[in-house]
């Protein structure tokens, strides 16, 4: 399964905010220490914001902060909240047409496959992915 790029700038934006020193964050930095669209990292913010992953305060000394502890935010809960996963082929949808919908089997192997990534996501928690190695993402992101 691959990832959209937005659920990709949305995991790497929170682990920005997770290993950032200060209380609030510029989008601009974050799109500058990555080099992408500030654009695009807006709308991404934005999303993460309405579904309760970060918080933004607007103004001069305004910018973008977790809105919880990096432990209480599970990886596969942002991967849900961005992402498609229940339509992988035609099949799945619900006006999808397939000759062999009735006998293929393949419908049931992809939903078990992504179960299991799914558990998986669902294993770690943002700490999990920055505390080990938050000096390391520091240095990366030219943090400190």
């Amino acid at each position: 399964m691959r990832l959209t790029q937005h659920t990709d700038y949305a995991l790497r934006t929170l682990i920005y905010l997770a290993v950032s020193d200060g209380p609030r964050v510029r989008v601009a930095d974050i799109s500058g220490a990555y080099d992408v669209s500030h654009h695009h990292l807006t709308k991404v913010v934005q999303k993460l914001q309405r579904a309760g992953f970060v918080a933004t305060d607007r103004g001069q000394q305004g910018g973008v902060s977790l809105a919880r502890p990096p432990e209480n935010i599970n990886v596969g809960a942002v991967v849900r909240e961005l992402e498609t996963v229940d339509h992988l082929v035609e099949c799945f949808h619900p006006d999808g047409k397939c000759a062999i919908s009735d006998a293929c089997l393949l419908p049931a192997a992809l939903s078990r496959a992504v179960e299991a990534f799914m558990a998986e996501l669902d294993r770690y928690t943002l700490a999990d992915l920055c505390t080990a190695r938050a000096g390391q993402l520091r240095i990366s992101l030219k943090l400190s």
